[in-house]
């Protein structure tokens, strides 16, 4: 699923594409936001993105969907 965090006082967003489910990060989001810890998520590549918790403008977490692949039928 796609993840979009907008960091406060940075005009670019940090988007990043994860294999977590949408309550996970969003329990993790609640977490960081609430407690000032750091946000912590991995992507599909296994890299680890940390952003302060207290510097979150907004989180935007995509739908869960599965990819298609091919042509589909006409």
């Amino acid at each position: 699923m796609e993840i979009k965090i907008g960091v406060q006082n940075v005009g670019r967003e940090i988007v990043l594409e994860s294999a977590q489910d949408a309550e996970t990060v969003a329990k993790t989001v609640g977490e960081a936001i609430n407690e000032g810890t750091q946000l912590r998520l991995k992507d599909d590549k296994g890299r680890l993105i940390i952003v302060p918790g207290s510097a979150l403008a907004y989180v935007e977490i995509g739908a869960e969907e599965v990819r298609r692949v091919g042509f589909g039928q006409f």
